[in-house]
């Protein structure tokens, strides 16, 4: 059973992981050596659990704790003794510097990434996320790529953290659910897509083929890259791919959000 504390000091050194940490500073933890994440709300709670993942605390309102005691009392995390500390919503929004209107948190164990190569053995549709800087977006694509059966999402060095508590969030905790990794190098990446078969296919406007026509006589394996919110991809993930799609637009408009566009492009490759 997990250990109750009731706190009413937002300073408790207990509270370290709430109070002193950003999100990218809880990335640089030593302790444990993969760095932590929070991640917010009973139900993302519960998704990174059954994604086999490790909480070390929760820290939420009075109200929700006989919906958490469930969750920390389960197969996998039952033995840990995890501290749940409880506290009124002045004590935790001193603590966290923010409302904590889903009401509660939890400080989890970041799980090592797997291989590129190792992720991708066996997928068929694969997401390839370009320097996307908005957790928003990105917590989006990932919801997108759950809902619409992408099989893994790569990102590369410089994209946004999927496990940023924004993206966790927005994401619905579709990050803790589709299997993804971070690619050491980009473009350098693209080969290893390329070994393992894959097509890859850019979203882009420029020389690009109907997202209809390619659909229809879609490749076996795909990676649909997507680039960033203002610029889009870079000339190198350009020249690295293999086609260029682009979504046909009306209304005098030339493109869609990266989120939006994603959705759109597995679902027509579905």
């Amino acid at each position: 059973m997990p250990r109750i504390i009731r706190i009413s000091d937002p300073h408790d050194p207990l509270l370290r992981d709430y109070r002193d940490l950003t999100d990218v500073a809880l990335r640089r933890v030593t302790e444990p050596a993969e760095g932590l994440y929070l991640a917010e709300s009973s139900k993302v709670i519960a998704r990174a659990i059954e994604a086999g993942h490790r909480p070390r605390s929760v820290l939420l309102l009075e109200k929700w704790l006989d919906a958490l005691v469930p969750i920390l009392s389960g197969p996998g995390v039952a033995d840990l003794d995890i501290p749940i500390y409880v506290g009124s919503s002045e004590t935790l929004e001193s603590t966290t510097g923010f409302s904590m209107h889903r009401g509660a948190l939890a400080s989890m164990m970041r799980p090592p990434l797997p291989q590129v190569s190792d992720l991708i053995a066996a997928a068929r549709r694969i997401v390839v996320i370009e320097d996307v800087v908005d957790h928003t977006n990105v917590g989006a694509i990932f919801r997108t790529a759950a809902a619409l059966g992408a099989d893994a999402v790569l990102v590369t060095p410089r994209c946004a953290d999927p496990l940023y508590r924004r993206s966790v969030r927005v994401s619905m905790g579709a990050v803790l659910q589709v299997p993804w990794t971070r690619l050491p190098e980009w473009p350098e990446g693209a080969d290893v897509l390329h070994g393992a078969g894959f097509t890859i296919a850019a979203l882009a406007l420029e020389d690009a083929v109907d997202l209809a026509d390619f659909a229809s006589a879609a490749p076996e394996r795909i990676a649909l890259l997507l680039g960033t919110e203002g610029d889009g991809l870079s000339r190198n993930a350009l020249r690295a791919a293999d086609v260029t799609v682009r979504i046909p637009m009306s209304g005098g408009i030339d493109s869609l959000n990266v989120a939006a566009a994603s959705a759109v492009a597995l679902w027509a490759l579905r």
